[in-house]
C-alpha cells in the first residue's frame, strides 16, 4: 500500500540532501530562491526523460549526455534563466555550473547534472553564479528550498513523498517539480526530480520513468506549447537496502505503482496552478480499443482552447468535447459515445438526452475540478489526462511576460 508522507520532500528518501540560495537570476523579493542542488549521499542510479522541441537548452544537451552513463550523484538547478538560444556559450556556462556545484558539495563535476528555466535567449549570470554557488547549505530537509527555487511563474512548490513497502522492506520516493505554462503533452513543459532510497536496477529504473511519464506528464497540458527545457530525473541509491528490483518482478509491479503515483501528482499540481487557472480539467476516455487511442482522446479533449474557455465559463457545451474527441484520430464510433460533465451523462449513443442545463452548470461552478467522462464503448482501454481553464489572467500575464 502507498502511503503519503506529511510534509514530504524530494529529500524524504534515505542518503539524499538538498539546499538553495538566491543569486540574483530573478527580482529579489522576501523568500525568493533561484538556485539548487540535488545530492545523493553515494552514487545512484539514473533514469532520465527530456523535452522533445527541435530547440533544447545546452543544460538539458549536457544532462542528456551525461544521463547516458547510467548514473549520478545530483543536479543543480536555477530557474530565472533558461540558457537556450545563445550560441555556444551555453554549453560553456551549463558545463561551469555543473563544476561550480559539484566543487561546492565535493563530487566530480561529471557526476552532476544540470536543468535550467526562465527566459529564453538570456545567457546564465555565470558573475552571480560564482559567487552565490557557496552560499548553498545542503540539509537532509533541504527539499522544501530546492523545489522554491525551481520555481518561475510557479505560485507554489510542488511536492510530495510516500512509501511502499516492497519485499518486506520499507522504501520512499520523493519528488518535486516546476512548471505552470509553456506545457504540452509530449515530455510535457517542466522540470521533476524524484529520488527513491530503493534499489533498483538501472534498466529497468528507465523503463519504469517512462511507462511513469508517458501516464502523467505526457498526459497534462496547460497552453499547447512545449517548452526547450522539459527534463524529468530519478535518483536511486538503494539506501533502504534489500534485493535489486529488476523487471518482471512483483517488486518491480509495485515500484512502478509508486513511482507513477508520485509522478500523476506532480503533473496534477502543475495544472492546477496553471498560468492565470481557476479549475483542473480531468478527461477520462474509456472503452477505447487501445491505450494509444484513449491517451490520444484524453489529450486532445484537455488541451483543446475551446473546452478549456468552455470550462472557464461552466458551460455544458458538449459539441466542443465531441468536436476534439474527434479531431484526436482515435478509432470511434459516433453512435456508441457516453459523454458525462461530473458524473452526470449529458450524452447517450451519440446524441444528446434530457438533463437539466441548470444542474450541470451548477456542477461545473461549484467545484474547483471539472470532470469529463467518455465512454466509446467499443473496446476495453482507457486513460486519463489533465488540463485547465482558459482564463482572461493567461492572456493577460502572457502578453507582457518578458516586459
Amino acid at each position: 500500500m502507498i502511503e503519503l508522507i506529511q510534509d514530504g520532500s524530494v529529500t524524504s528518501a534515505k542518503g539524499f540532501a538538498a539546499g538553495a540560495t538566491y543569486a540574483g537570476l530573478k527580482t529579489q523579493e522576501e523568500g525568493v530562491l533561484d538556485l539548487g542542488i540535488l545530492l545523493s549521499d553515494v552514487p545512484a542510479n539514473l533514469a532520465a526523460t527530456f523535452s522533445t522541441n527541435k530547440i533544447l537548452s545546452p543544460s538539458l544537451v549536457l544532462s542528456r549526455e551525461r544521463a547516458t552513463r547510467g548514473t549520478a550523484r545530483g543536479v543543480v538547478a536555477n530557474s530565472g534563466c533558461a540558457n537556450c538560444c545563445i550560441g555556444g556559450q551555453g554549453l560553456t556556462d551549463a558545463k561551469e555550473l555543473t563544476e561550480l556545484a559539484a566543487n561546492h558539495v565535493g563530487v566530480d563535476s561529471q557526476d552532476m547534472l544540470v536543468c535550467s528555466t526562465g527566459m529564453i535567449g538570456v545567457e546564465l549570470p555565470m558573475a552571480l553564479l560564482r559567487q552565490n554557488v557557496s552560499n548553498i547549505r545542503m540539509t537532509d530537509d533541504g527539499g522544501h528550498d530546492f523545489a522554491g527555487s525551481l520555481m518561475t511563474t510557479d505560485t507554489r512548490r510542488k511536492e510530495i513523498a510516500v512509501s511502499i513497502e516492497i519485499d518486506g522492506t520499507k522504501v520512499t520516493l520523493g519528488g518535486g517539480a516546476k512548471g505552470v505554462g509553456m506545457i504540452h503533452p509530449n515530455m510535457a513543459t517542466m522540470l521533476a526530480f524524484v529520488s527513491t532510497d530503493a534499489n533498483v536496477e538501472q534498466k529497468f529504473l528507465q523503463t519504469a520513468l517512462t511507462e511513469a511519464v508517458d501516464s502523467s506528464f505526457n498526459m497534462c497540458s496547460v497552453d499547447g506549447d512545449q517548452s526547450t527545457n522539459d527534463t524529468v530525473l530519478v535518483f536511486a541509491n538503494g539506501q533502504a537496502g534489500g534485493s535489486a528490483i529488476e523487471a518482471g518482478s512483483a517488486a518491480a509491479k509495485a515500484f512502478q505503482e509508486a513511482l507513477t503515483y508520485v509522478c500523476i501528482s506532480l503533473a496534477k499540481d502543475m495544472v492546477r496552478d496553471g498560468e492565470g487557472a481557476q479549475k483542473l480539467i480531468d478527461v477520462t476516455v474509456e472503452s477505447a480499443t487501445t491505450l494509444s487511442d484513449a491517451r490520444k482522446a484524453a489529450r486532445d479533449i484537455a488541451s483543446s482552447s475551446l473546452v478549456k474557455a468552455m470550462v472557464h465559463g461552466n458551460d455544458p457545451n458538449w459539441g466542443r468535447i465531441m468536436m476534439a474527441l474527434g479531431k484526436s484520430g482515435s478509432d470511434m464510433e459516433e453512435s456508441k459515445i457516453d459523454i458525462f460533465i461530473n458524473d452526470i451523462q449529458i450524452v447517450h449513443n451519440g446524441v444528446a438526452i434530457p438533463y437539466h442545463n441548470d444542474v450541470v452548470v451548477g456542477a461545473m461552478a461549484g467545484s474547483p475540478e471539472v470532470r469529463f467522462r467518455v465512454s466509446l464503448n467499443i473496446g476495453d482501454a482507457s486513460a486519463t489526462g489533465w488540463g485547465c481553464d482558459l482564463t482572461e489572467e493567461y492572456v493577460t500575464f502572457n502578453s507582457a511576460y518578458s516586459t
